[in-house]
């Protein structure tokens, strides 16, 4: 009988990981210390929300809570840059260091200090790794092209493509357009001439919400996938029926960001 593949997926939440991640890694080491096996981490960094990376964090001597945010070099790459293009002004980790010290512990300022990555996900994978939540634990990223390119076909996807100087994710619509959704009912369709035609290099595409699981499963092969309760909701159990679904442990303030 194959080994345990225990797999939890998030995308990039905070240089400060959001506490429900940390959660998932918990969970993670303590069914693998029940039943053995390895932990894959499906780093998702794919994703191009700019929300995604808010990190939430409590003064330490009012513990009011005030939330940071990367800054983006220009409102294309902010709005429609996967995180894992989006690129890091060169002003920001020093601007960001300097209020750090009232809302996290000297040893965690230094952490932030020494990372050096200039992409939004990079930093916030660095970070994760320098306070050791990856140690054994093995990661992939949905921005790999190798992944990428061994995953199954989808239907449902978005493609990275230049724009505005920029890569972006469109998405693909069922008429075989490109959009960017601009908020609300609004949205942008890219021209072909800057679309380009599919089929597309699978190495340019990266799934929807919907497709997600069933793209990541057919590279990763896990046997047990960690969830929130809203992650739960919206997995779609059947596109993986062997996969024993587990929820994440409980954590309070979730959506905070975990420093210790």
């Amino acid at each position: 009988m194959p080994a345990p593949v225990i797999c939890f997926g998030q995308q990039p939440c905070g240089f400060f990981p959001r506490r429900f991640l940390y959660a998932k890694i918990v969970t993670a080491r303590r069914l693998q210390a029940e039943i053995g096996g390895e932990v894959v981490f499906f780093y998702h960094d794919s994703d191009h929300d700019p929300r995604e990376t808010q990190t939430t964090l409590r003064h330490r001597k009012t513990d009011a809570p005030l939330t940071f945010n990367f800054t983006f070099a220009n409102k294309t790459q902010r709005k429609f840059s996967p995180l894992y293009a989006k690129k890091i002004p060169a002003d920001w980790r020093d601007a960001t260091a300097r209020q750090l010290p009232a809302y996290v512990a000297p040893p965690q300022v230094a952490a932030f200090k020494a990372v050096t990555a200039t992409t939004v996900a990079d930093f916030c994978f660095e970070m994760y790794r320098t306070m050791n939540l990856l140690d054994g634990i093995r990661v992939v990223r949905s921005s790999d092209p190798a992944f990428r390119r061994a995953a199954c076909p989808i239907t449902d996807f978005f493609v990275d493509v230049p724009y505005d100087g920029e890569l972006v994710r469109a998405r693909r619509t069922a008429e075989g357009t490109l959009q960017l959704h601009e908020g609300g009912n609004s949205f942008l369709t890219l021209p072909p001439a800057t679309a380009g035609t599919a089929p597309f290099d699978a190495a340019q595409i990266s799934p929807s919400r919907d497709s997600r699981l069933r793209w990541m499963q057919s590279v990763i092969h896990c046997t047990h996938y960690i969830a929130g309760a809203g992650e739960q909701a919206y997995l779609n159990h059947a596109d993986a029926p062997e996969i024993t679904f587990v929820t994440r442990d409980p954590i309070d303030r979730s959506d905070e960001a975990y420093t210790e």
